[in-house]
């Protein structure tokens, strides 16, 4: 007869939890000095580029109106 490999779900559980803390313990998180700079350069790159897309939309709608009036 064959074994049975698979196991329930909730018998699972309790592996996937370990394997997770496990993992959990292998990452390299950032510095708090890391995690701020990136944040504030996600800021300025979103100021940036909706400043950008302001100007473009302004241009578009500058010239639309040009060419239909």
């Amino acid at each position: 007869m064959k074994t049975d490999t698979k196991q329930s779900f909730f018998k699972r559980i309790p592996l996937f939890t370990r394997e997770v803390k496990q993992e959990v313990k292998k990452v390299t998180w950032p510095s708090r000095r890391e995690t701020t700079l990136t944040t504030v350069v996600v800021f300025i790159f979103s100021l940036i580029a909706s400043i950008y897309f302001l100007i473009v939309d302004k241009t578009i709608i500058t010239l639309l109106n040009f060419i239909t009036n």
